[in-house]
């Protein structure tokens, strides 16, 4: 390394620690003061909001703004005497909440920053061993073929790190990553989105969307465009993107949902040149505020043409019309009904014409049946073509958990229990289908998609009635003969698919030392004769899918040197899930959520030693 590099990456190094330090910093002091939203509604939202005050701009037109030009507002700019008794914490945590990143993050995080550039860029080829999107597969079974994942259950007790690569300034690693043509797709928190070769972890390009990308990344593809593989992802301010596979270049960019809270959580699905996204919000955690509005959303599912980003058509959950309910008693006025959020990446379901999804709770009365509910919809109308509710009467929103804090809270008073995790569609010996659904109540649901879903079974895996975390939370595995799911309470459990017996369950204790952090609500991932978790506690485990008992295991909470120069360290793992392709896993290590999880900005590749 020359010194003009050295210099260069110590300088990237130190405003990384800085980045790091104020995300940090901003959050600390504004959990003391109440969430980010509250604060910017009590200070903000007198003005941005107000129609009659002409030259404050919307919250919609604010989150446009890049967070250089927020700050700069705040600090020194248009807005810094209203903004002159924040701290510069609070300052930079409303910049987050606002433009959905840190300022002057690019310094850092693009890729053209990093030491390990790959020396050539070649044209992708596709190959059986990809991992694309979400669950895999157009099923979401989350299940791994022996000939695409390239590793077997003798091999895995023979794991060894083989590289890190570390996320500059990110403390959230959001997106499961994708493996396709060899070539990795993973985004974080700091909004970038990189494409890493699987084989060293060496960086290709970087690509900064508006905010951060939490949802898995699907490559296809793609028609009228000089690319020829398209990467499509969405961000947590409703965006979503389709990107040149190869180069990183933007190829198109839209807004599904004009909410100034809405946000893609789950993986859009690209099918025969549509893209179906999944459409939630962030309302749930802000209605509790008095000053606010309470509550608006509603889940959606939008339909684009993969070449150009064209809406087809968009469905909502709710159809009923929004309806002014009563006014608090600060005099602001409450609506419904709202909620259903679509948390989950669509299943495919080619023979019916048919996606389905999950959906949340509501938000306000009244509470709809298409609530915590399990949907299908016609690919070319997004026509409701059956709707199965598994918990009515569940309306409930953040700060009413218990007890109830706020005078938003609806009544009676759901127990939160959302469909976060995509429904498997699996095939039965005897002929039928089933499309097999965890639930955070802790109820796996087994609904027929042929017989507009009659349910078939249900099991209930909770000890005890879960709080607002859930119990099933992200998502299980299923291969052809079990379904596979990480419990909160702690442990993995394995269902027969016909009937849901229980044929194994295996309590799984934290690490030594992070007692406070137990539990398995990321998505689990599954191979022939291995299913792999990821704990809160920063472990993930592989554990045999006869049995139960585990295999490999491996403690992502250290510090790293990474391939890219960049610190690292690993953290929990609450969400996303490993990653099993061409002989190798990947391990996205990092998350925070709601259960207060160890930060991290790290990913892990392993490979038989």
């Amino acid at each position: 390394m020359t010194r003009k590099s050295l210099r260069s990456f110590a300088k990237a190094a130190a405003i990384t620690a800085c980045l790091i330090a104020a995300a940090g910093s901003a959050a600390a002091q504004l959990q003391g003061q109440g969430n980010t939203a509250q604060t910017f509604t009590e200070s903000c939202a007198v003005c941005h909001g107000n129609k009659s005050v002409a030259r404050a701009p919307e919250v919609a037109t604010l989150r446009q703004m890049t967070p250089e030009s927020i700050y700069a507002a705040l600090t020194t700019g248009s807005m810094r005497e209203q903004a002159a008794n924040l701290s510069d914490d609070v300052k930079r945590a409303l910049t987050v909440y606002l433009a959905g990143r840190q300022p002057g993050i690019a310094q850092v995080a693009d890729a053209k920053a990093m030491t390990n550039r790959c020396s050539s860029n070649p044209p992708i080829v596709l190959s059986a061993a990809a991992w694309n999107g979400w669950g895999v597969d157009m099923a979401n079974s989350r299940y791994q073929t022996g000939s695409a994942a390239g590793l077997s259950a003798s091999q895995v007790p023979q794991l060894k790190l083989k590289w890190a690569f570390g996320f500059p300034a990110a403390t959230v690693v959001y997106s499961q990553p994708s493996l396709v043509g060899g070539r990795l797709f993973v985004g974080v928190d700091t909004g970038y989105v990189y494409s890493l070769d699987a084989a060293t972890g060496c960086v290709y390009w970087s690509f900064a969307a508006q905010s951060g990308v939490r949802s898995a990344i699907s490559v296809g593809a793609v028609k009228s465009h000089a690319a020829k593989y398209a990467a499509y992802f969405g961000d947590i301010r409703g965006n979503v993107y389709a990107v040149n596979a190869e180069n990183g270049e933007l190829l198109w960019k839209v807004t599904v949902d004009q909410h100034p809270i809405a946000r893609i959580t789950g993986a859009p699905k690209l099918y025969e040149n549509r893209l179906y996204v999944p459409v939630s919000s962030m309302e749930e955690g802000t209605a509790g505020t008095l000053s606010y509005q309470c509550c608006t959303f509603r889940g959606s599912v939008v339909a684009l043409d993969a070449s150009s980003g064209r809406q087809i058509w968009k469905t909502y959950t709710i159809t009923a019309p929004l309806e002014p309910l009563r006014k608090n008693s600060k005099g602001t006025q409450l609506w419904g009904p709202s909620g259903g959020g679509v948390w989950d990446s669509p299943t495919i379901d080619p023979k019916r014409h048919a996606i389905y999804i999950g959906t949340g709770d509501a938000y306000s009365p009244p509470v709809p049946a298409t609530t915590d509910a399990i949907m299908a919809l016609d690919m070319k109308s997004g026509k409701v073509l059956w709707s199965v509710q598994d918990t009515p009467n569940d309306a409930w929103i953040a700060a009413c958990w218990p007890p109830k804090i706020s005078e938003n809270c609806p009544d009676p008073l759901g127990p939160d229990y959302d469909f976060g995790a995509s429904p498997i569609l699996r095939d039965l010996p005897n002929g039928h289908r089933i499309l097999i659904a965890g639930q955070k109540s802790g109820i796996v649901w087994a609904h027929d998609p042929d017989d507009h879903g009659t349910l078939k079974w249900k099991i209930g895996m909770a000890p005890q009635p879960p709080t607002d975390q859930g119990e099933i939370v992200w998502g299980g595995a299923a291969d052809e003969q079990s379904a596979y799911f990480g419990l909160n309470s702690g442990g993995v459990v394995a269902l027969g698919l016909s009937d849901g017996t229980k044929k194994w369950f295996t309590p799984l204790q934290p690490a030594a030392g992070l007692e406070q952090h137990h539990g398995q609500s990321g998505a689990v991932s599954a191979i022939p004769g291995v299913v792999f978790s990821g704990g809160w506690d920063g472990v993930v485990r592989a554990l045999s899918t006869d049995d139960g008992r585990v295999l490999w295991q491996y403690n992502t909470v250290k510090s790293y040197d990474t391939v890219n120069g960049v610190p690292a360290k690993g953290g929990s793992m609450g969400a996303a899930g490993p990653l099993i392709a061409g002989g190798m896993l990947f391990v996205p290590s990092g998350y925070i959520g709601v259960q207060n999880g160890l930060p991290g900005n790290v990913l892990l590749a392993f490979a038989p030693q």
